[in-house]
């Protein structure tokens, strides 16, 4: 792929890359998972790396692994399982002096009504909260929570693929929440599958993976109006080239305002791949 360089990180790429490490495929321990992402963020690509995404479920050890890295201060977005567990994890915020709450990432409970979930958040949250991301489902609650999110101060989390090939949304209907989302102005993030910039087969397990810059370049379209078939026809592109072409001319970084990040359980492919396209320069993919 090529393209013309960019100077450092642009404003286009900047905190796009949320460090989800200890997630599969990944799966990084705890402590190995924070001293990365430490030198992640000391690294010359420091601002292209968003929070440390950790579970809910772990951050009773964080401060075990602090106290290995004194005076060190860790920004984190943590994945909470349901609404009711939001009060839970803010009351271990006091306890854990150098964490930053950047965002919550809550899911949605199959018996959870759709018209409950902001009901249930808000009464967690207090005045000046972070930002939440609720998980969207694939299935027919998808376009009522997401109207449900605009009208709140809430955004949207779509899970793009995952440790099997049917957790993979097809382009039609990732395309279909792309077009609702712009059309509301929601902001939503990805997580899961995003392995490469660009659309491909995955070669060890075959399955089809959508690309962090075809999203991108899709996010653009829709906040432009495009239809959800030319949505589908951005994110299914596998023309590395015309991707990296069209991404370094977009004409501002406006399509931010809607695709918010990605979580990846790699910093440095996403950067290895961005360099390849010519979009970053080389050095901005050396490895911490």
């Amino acid at each position: 792929m090529t393209g013309p360089l960019a100077a450092g990180i642009p404003p286009l790429l900047a905190g796009l890359a949320d460090d989800a490490a200890i997630f599969p495929p990944g799966s990084l321990p705890l402590e190995q998972a924070v001293a990365a992402h430490l030198r992640h963020r000391a690294a010359p690509y420091a601002a292209f790396v968003g929070p440390l995404v950790l579970s809910a479920a772990v951050l009773p050890q964080l401060p075990a692994v602090l106290a290995r890295h004194p005076g060190a201060q860790l920004s984190i977005s943590v994945t909470v399982p349901a609404p009711a567990d939001v009060a839970g994890v803010l009351a271990q915020l006091p306890a854990l002096a150098q964490v930053q709450l950047a965002a919550l990432e809550v899911a949605l409970p199959a018996e959870l009504a759709v018209a409950d979930v902001v009901p249930a958040l808000d009464a967690a949250l207090p005045a000046a909260a972070p930002p939440v991301y609720v998980e969207v489902p694939r299935d027919d609650r998808r376009p009522g929570l997401l109207e449900v999110l605009a009208a709140s101060k809430h955004r949207a989390k779509f899970r793009t693929g995952g440790v099997a090939a049917h957790l993979y949304p097809d382009e039609a209907e990732l395309a279909a929440a792309l077009e609702q989302v712009a059309a509301l102005r929601l902001p939503f993030k990805a997580t899961a599958g995003l392995h490469h910039a660009v659309r491909n087969t995955d070669p060890a397990t075959g399955f089809e993976q959508h690309g962090f810059l075809n999203l991108l370049l899709a996010a653009a379209a829709a906040l432009g109006g495009a239809p959800a078939g030319r949505l589908g026809q951005v994110l299914a592109s596998r023309d590395g080239d015309r991707v990296a072409r069209d991404v370094a001319a977009l004409p501002d970084n406006a399509a931010r305002s809607l695709f918010v990040s990605f979580g990846t359980c790699s910093v440095t492919d996403p950067l290895t791949d961005l360099v390849a396209a010519g979009l970053l320069p080389a050095d901005l993919g050396a490895q911490p």
